[in-house]
């Protein structure tokens, strides 16, 4: 013991005699019971001066410190940067924009040579934590460095100040001419809130792969929610996006500007994602992207609202699946390769083919609900100002359920009963396309015994069926038509 306190030497050799006095204790049995309890009586004794020995070197310890830890280095510990400790600004009072862009640029430091695609160097899942705080930026949050991946951004809120540039987003994901095939690669933005505060967009993603955007909240854009251009397998997932911060009724509807999500790359998923207020809820003008189960309210088809736009005339290559299209709709150019099905369309929403260059191919509308007022409003419709669909085939817009709409389909069935030679359907209330029927079936019953009669298919103009026997007789007539068979 030195100066009066125990050392950790003193408690190993204390350690040391109890163990040699039990195992002398348990090897020599003493049988008289009188020195057998003076024998535990001095073991109990030992053993709690040893307690009593730790207790005084713990309570002689120096206390932890409580400063607050410094920055991480990259090169040492955890690769968690905080925010805050580069001087960013929780309470969204100060312009935190240097303070970010400082932690960034620690996380985007390089320890090793992994690589994840060639040109991107793997940070190995470096974290940038928002602490839970508001941060006020006066210019776009722009990484500062391409060619990184396997990072991830999360836990706070992003806010433009009132002078941030009207046509910048918060948070850009864009390229510093590097010599890399994208820009970014396996990136995370989670738990954030991006308030664009009517001063531009929300995220830039351009010309990056595998960005995952999650459980985000987009407010206040008057640009884009979210843009992006180029790259492949961006996807944005159980996520709020909205102009204006409402749930629905909103007595400026009318005004509503901006687009949610701009989707103009391939390969791309949207999917749980809540749009509640903007001019366009998604507009698609890339290839092979995937909508599912997202609720577009963000302004209704009435006011002039579009919930799903997809563009790229002439190579569409979207799924539209399992969402709900509330008070406003779908516009498809020239729409080749579109699935919509496992939707609810309510407040008289509907799908729109707009025709650029007249074409519309592999296109299948089915097993959809749709709702509406009465009055009289069809679930597909056809915009033919810039031109006559001339170019039509595979499509199928059948097995929808229609309630208070109007129901339009490429597929028909009818029923005619009469006594005579001639028998007539006109299908224009169903069929979809004017003057379009590619393939015909019908069958011809008489209830007249002994009868033979022979009988053929007339006319299939203007969607209307004419059927003619050589004999007046009694009959009933079952036609069946459709205007998307492909021809062989």
């Amino acid at each position: 013991m030195t100066n009066g306190t125990p050392t950790a030497v003193h408690l190993i050799l204390l350690t040391i005699l109890l163990a040699v006095l039990k195992v002398h204790g348990g090897r020599n049995s003493i049988p008289a019971d009188h020195h057998n309890r003076r024998y535990l009586n001095h073991i109990q004794k030992l053993e709690s001066f040893k307690a009593s020995l730790a207790l005084n070197q713990n309570s002689t310890s120096p206390p932890p410190s409580t400063s607050p830890p410094p920055a991480t280095s990259p090169s040492s510990g955890p690769r968690v940067y905080r925010v805050t400790t580069y001087g960013a600004d929780p309470t969204g009072k100060t312009d935190s924009i240097k303070s970010l862009i400082a932690a960034i640029s620690d996380a985007f430091q390089v320890l090793n040579d992994d690589i994840l695609i060639e040109g991107i160097a793997n940070l190995g899942g470096a974290q940038i934590n928002l602490e839970g705080g508001i941060y006020l930026i006066s210019s776009p949050l722009r990484l500062p460095k391409t060619g990184k991946g396997n990072f991830v951004i999360y836990g706070g809120t992003i806010k433009a100040s009132k002078n941030f540039s009207n046509d910048g987003y918060l948070l850009e994901m864009t390229s510093d001419a590097s010599n890399s095939n994208y820009n970014y690669e396996y990136v995370t933005l989670r738990d954030i809130m991006f308030d664009s505060n009517f001063n531009g967009g929300g995220i830039k993603v351009i010309n990056c792969l595998r960005v995952s955007i999650d459980n985000c909240y987009f407010a206040h854009f008057t640009t884009n929610g979210i843009l992006v251009q180029g790259g492949h397998e961006t996807n944005i997932r159980n996520s709020f996006l909205g102009q204006r911060i409402t749930a629905g009724g909103d007595p400026s509807e009318r005004s509503f500007s901006g687009t949610a999500i701009n989707l103009a790359g391939n390969d791309n998923s949207i999917m749980n994602v809540v749009i509640f207020s903007a001019s366009i809820g998604i507009v698609v003008s890339g290839q092979a992207n995937l909508i599912s189960g997202v609720h577009c309210y963000n302004k209704a088809t009435g006011f002039g609202g579009t919930g799903i736009y997809i563009g790229l005339p002439g190579l569409t290559q979207t799924r539209i699946v399992n969402s709900y299209l509330d008070y406003t709709g779908i516009v498809a150019e020239d729409p080749v390769q579109l699935h919509v099905s496992n939707c609810f369309f309510l407040g008289d929403a509907y799908v729109l083919f707009k025709s650029i260059k007249g074409k519309i191919n592999g296109v299948n509308i089915v097993d959809n609900m749709f709702s509406g007022g009465n009055k009289g409003i069809e679930i597909v419709q056809l915009d033919e100002k810039n031109g006559k669909f001339n170019d039509i085939d595979q499509v199928i817009v059948d097995r929808n359920n229609v309630n208070g709409m109007k129901l339009k389909a490429t597929v028909a069935k009818g029923l005619v009963e009469g006594n005579g030679s001639l028998w007539s359907l006109d299908f224009n209330p169903i069929l979809l396309f004017p003057n379009l029927i590619k393939s015909v079936q019908y069958t011809l019953i008489s209830t007249q015994l002994g009868s033979f009669p022979n009988h053929a298919l007339r006319n299939v103009s203007d969607n209307r069926i004419v059927i003619e026997a050589n004999q007046a007789l009694p009959a009933s007539v079952y036609v069946s038509v459709d205007q998307g068979a492909s021809s062989i």
